[in-house]
């Protein structure tokens, strides 16, 4: 940055000053301040009837805006404004249907540390296990793993073979794997908790 090419201090708007060299003053650092909290509120302020509206579409994301309505207060095209907003704004990103994987017969849920080369990046290590069906979620991670991955598979001789074609990708050098014997809690993102 030029500032501190030339020996300047870069201001911090949100910090009050330090010393008599900070030039701006504090009514510039109050306004300052404010439109940061503006802009953020903007981004993730949800009311309570929003939060009720996702809690309702969580339950059930086929559920009529004439019931949800009732629920929250408000009549079925005030429900459907705001359930609008909320998608423009990618509060809700979709909607879908939630299948039990064990009912389907792939019973067997593993957790997959998954170990690579170097430095791969976060697209190379999602090119190296998106061709995977069994591969349900991929996240990168802060640790000794590049990634973690959730597996599901139809008996641990599918979850053998799936992770034997998951190590034999350029650049993965290792996994650590996780059988998931039962699941104790499994809930979806409820805003506000």
């Amino acid at each position: 940055m030029l500032a501190e090419r030339q020996g300047m201090r870069k201001i911090d708007p949100l910090r009050p000053a330090a010393n008599s060299h900070d030039i701006r003053s504090n009514s510039q650092r109050f306004a300052a301040k404010e439109v940061f909290h503006r802009r953020y509120d903007a981004l993730v302020e949800l009311d309570q009837i929003d939060r009720k509206i996702l809690a309702l579409l969580q339950e059930n994301a086929r559920r009529p805006f004439q019931d949800i309505g009732t629920h929250v207060g408000l009549s079925a095209p005030a429900v459907k404004r705001r359930v609008d907003r909320l998608e423009q704004r990618g509060v809700v990103r979709g909607y879908t249907a939630i299948l039990d994987s064990s009912e389907l017969g792939w019973p067997t849920v593993a957790l997959v540390e998954l170990y690579c080369e170097g430095r791969m990046s976060a697209a190379e290590v999602n090119a190296a296990v998106s061709g995977h069906p069994e591969v349900a979620a991929a996240y990168t991670v802060a640790g000794a793993a590049s990634a973690m991955l959730l597996v599901r598979a139809t008996d641990t001789r599918h979850l053998e073979q799936t992770l034997d074609r998951i190590r034999d990708v350029d650049g993965v050098l290792r996994t650590q794997t996780s059988v998931v014997l039962s699941t104790l809690l499994e809930r979806p993102f409820a805003p506000g908790s």
